[in-house]
């Protein structure tokens, strides 16, 4: 046996002892590319594997003709392209208010997406009276208030400016809902973690912008409007305005969709997702927040003592496990891939820890790159399940030290009822069969 092989199989060797309690083995075996894990490799059955034994089973003599697909003709070009027909549950969901269908919101369908980045026709929707109907060509954007040029810039003006491309998601500070509820939701991940999103934004910083207005000293905030028809408007403080804001453009490389806010939107990077401004129309200056119906009526933090905090705009580190969770099932003892989503409105992922006993032990996940400030980070562990009962969770922690809570923890912090920004830990328990339901930690 030479060297090489030697290593390869020490190496494999330590990769399938576990790190922590029930299975959970060490993340080098995502981090090393090109060891050989011999644990997975085997639980793979190739399709000329598969092609081999159904030819056994009928005496047919295999030929490389048996494993190729028929020439047949395809489809014709399409202009714009779509998925496959037989990929029908990468849909989003929606709820919508029976009394004002305008308003409503869709959820993006993790459990069957890979990767950091939402595709754009899934990216989650909130809309509070419709989607307008903007004609490009019509549509400004104002700046005016306390400036010393108030300045009006059309779509095309907007092109001139250099532009900059950012990855980072946008979550509705209601995204995890159910968490009050007495007894676990049994749901899937769309349906409580389905309000968060992940793109790539191209578009004008709005710095430049405001820079070009001139804001006077006194102007410490901005009021931003939508063109839609609930003039959707949140006030933001202008150091986040001279910052990382960005007027978007493009979403995944192509101009923003109507649900996103075409032709323009503001983008706040690791904000609450109603400040993100959709159809964005106008932009004032002022001293002080405007108290708008949709920064008094709702998007506040109410506490123990019967008060309530408001302009609390940064969303806390939080994380999630795509896979398995409820029904993604586990199909038997053997080697699997624990996966999914942390993010953090302050900053980078640090770390996701995964335990397997309800937190008693932890193992660290490999996080894959890019690792990028206010953008969804996907974390990956290995994992040989024995077959017994047991519960996941994931636990991340950002490089500001921030550490996502457990559910206990984070009720202790808020009244009866508070609604917004939870991040508390989600936990999948299986059973021997493998079947996975939501539990409380």
């Amino acid at each position: 046996m030479d060297s090489d092989t030697k290593r390869l199989r020490r190496v494999a060797a330590e990769l399938d002892e576990p790190v922590a309690a029930n299975g959970l083995l060490h993340r080098r075996a995502f981090l090393r590319g090109g060891i050989a894990f011999t644990g997975f490799a085997a639980a793979a059955v190739t399709a000329h594997d598969a092609a081999a034994q159904a030819a056994a089973a009928t005496g047919e003599k295999l030929s490389a003709r048996t494993l190729m697909t028929q020439a047949v003709m395809g489809g014709p070009f399409t202009a714009y392209g779509q998925p496959a027909r037989y990929e029908r549950d990468a849909v989003r969901e929606f709820t919508v208010n029976q009394l004002t269908p305008g308003t409503g919101s869709s959820r993006t369908p993790h459990h069957v997406l890979e990767g950091m980045i939402t595709p754009s026709g899934l990216h989650f929707q909130r809309n509070h009276n419709g989607v307008p109907d903007i004609e490009p060509n019509q549509h400004q954007l104002l700046i005016h208030g306390l400036v010393k040029r108030p300045l009006t810039f059309t779509l095309d003006s907007l092109s001139r400016y250099p532009m900059e491309s950012h990855i980072r998601f946008v979550e509705c500070a209601g995204n995890n809902g159910g968490f009050n509820a007495a007894e676990p939701r049994q749901a899937d991940v769309q349906a409580m973690h389905g309000l968060l999103s992940s793109s790539e934004w191209t578009g004008v910083r709005l710095a430049v912008l405001l820079d070009e207005a001139g804001v006077d000293p006194k102007g410490k905030w901005i009021l931003a409007e939508g063109g839609d028809g609930a003039s959707m408007s949140r006030s933001v403080p202008i150091e986040k305005c001279m910052d990382d804001a960005v007027i978007a453009l493009y979403q995944n490389g192509e101009r923003i969709r109507p649900e996103q806010g075409y032709p323009m939107r503001l983008l706040l990077p690791g904000f609450e997702g109603n400040m993100n401004v959709k159809w964005l129309h106008r932009i004032q200056v002022t001293p002080t927040p405007t108290f708008t119906k949709d920064e008094t009526s709702k998007y506040t933090e109410l506490m123990p003592n019967g008060k309530a905090r408001q302009f609390m705009f940064q969303q806390p580190v939080n994380s999630f496990i795509t896979k398995p969770s409820y029904q993604i099932n586990l199909q038997g003892p053997g080697y699997y891939e624990i996966s999914g989503l942390a993010w953090s409105g302050a900053g980078k992922i640090a770390k996701v820890e995964i335990s397997a006993d309800e937190g008693k032990s932890w193992a660290q996940a490999a996080l894959v790159d890019p690792v990028l400030p206010m953008a969804v980070t996907r974390f990956r562990l290995p994992w040989k399940w024995s077959g017994q009962p047991l519960t996941l969770v994931s636990r991340a922690t950002d490089e500001k030290k921030n550490v996502q809570p457990t559910r206990s923890q984070w009720l202790k912090l808020y009244a009866p009822n508070q609604g917004y920004k939870f991040n508390g830990i989600t936990a999948w328990a299986a059973d021997g069969t493998g079947q996975i339901r939501h539990v409380y930690i």
